[in-house]
């Protein structure tokens, strides 16, 4: 999954490497490596929620009656 700060980080970061200016290039690698760590934290969540709802779904198959 691509987000916003990891696209605007690598044109940060190209900017720099163009330009010659090393704290450009770092401030892009710095945006582009804090997108690369929300995806992951966004991954997690929804493996989180996934896994609690399927719990909670498991758990209320069995308080249903059958028929």
């Amino acid at each position: 999954m691509t987000n916003k700060d990891r696209v605007e980080g690598k044109i940060t970061e190209t900017k720099g490497k163009v330009t010659g200016d090393d704290s450009e290039e770092l401030k892009g690698k710095t945006q582009n490596e804090y997108g690369k760590v929300k995806d992951k934290v966004e991954d997690f969540a929804d493996d989180v929620s996934r896994k609690v709802n399927h719990f909670f779904d498991k758990h209320d198959d069995k308080d249903k009656p059958n028929r």
